[in-house]
């Protein structure tokens, strides 16, 4: 089994890709299955539908996914392209303790074959653009981080996956924090949580194009994550431009099998199914 489960469209945006271009892309990359998963991020963004006048940065119009839109389409495309490829629904989801209800609602709306749950924000700060990483040190910036990945984790449970789980590594400028010593407590408390309550993680390969040292999450945390009786695993590019498709996935494959899994998922209507590495 091939599959890329991170892939952004230009329904997110931040991306220009067309979801029918990402698809003949996954077709002549040999790929078996592809989840289409575009951004949602409720208290700093809005919906398209919502009434208020809606901001625009670098051209691209700043909203949530046009959710009509979105699945009308992937549904058409699952049809032109039976038999050639397997294209899920799917969403990521950046998700804030004060948006919860958000995605309650947004998720009995929709049929979903799969969600990747990620922290993009906290309190409506932005890492991307070190709004969030203001005023902090190193010890207060990941443990409000992790803090608030375990609040979240607590209260929302209509997901497959916890995604990139230590992306504020990707936004701290500084060298050699020891984050995982310094917070395994509270990663390990959110790792216990998410296996109890039936969920996984995602191994992104976008650590590659990041030019990180270290996988995403970390090799600590996934072999954490395994001591733990973590198997719910899922792997992707995190996909916005073309040539980030299906990047280093079966190098994560490798990766992966190096630290004892044997196994990694893809999803149907929100259920894991798995497939040797």
């Amino acid at each position: 089994m091939r599959a890329d489960y991170h892939v952004h469209s230009e329904y997110s945006d931040d991306s220009i890709y067309k979801i029918e271009d990402i698809i003949k892309d996954a077709i002549e990359k040999g790929l078996d299955e592809i989840c289409i998963t575009d951004h949602v991020d409720y208290g700093i963004k809005d919906d398209w539908d919502s009434g208020k006048k809606l901001p625009i940065r670098d051209g691209k119009t700043l909203a949530n996914v046009d959710y009509p839109k979105f699945f009308d389409e992937i549904t058409q495309l699952k049809e032109k392209y039976k038999g050639q490829i397997i294209i899920k629904k799917g969403m990521e989801f950046g998700v804030q303790t004060h948006t919860i209800e958000n995605y309650e609602r947004l998720f009995e709306t929709y049929p979903y074959d799969f969600i990747i749950l990620s922290i993009h924000q906290v309190n409506n700060k932005e890492f991307w653009n070190n709004e969030y990483q203001q005023g902090k040190t190193e010890q207060e910036l990941y443990h409000d981080y992790y803090e608030e990945m375990y609040n979240v984790v607590q209260n929302y449970h209509n997901y497959s996956v916890l995604g990139h789980m230590d992306l504020i590594c990707r936004y701290d400028y500084k060298d050699g924090y020891p984050a995982f010593k310094n917070h395994k407590e509270q990663i390990e408390k959110i790792l216990k949580y998410i296996i109890k309550d039936g969920k996984g993680i995602e191994l992104n390969t976008s650590s590659k194009h990041y030019g990180l040292n270290d996988l995403t999450p970390s090799r600590d945390i996934l072999k954490l994550y395994k001591q733990l009786g973590g198997t719910i695993l899922t792997i992707g590019s995190d996909t916005h431009v073309p040539n980030q498709l299906n990047a280093y996935i079966d190098e994560a494959k490798v990766e992966l099998k190096k630290l004892g899994f044997t196994k990694f998922c893809t999803f149907e209507n929100m259920e894991p199914i798995f497939h040797d590495l």
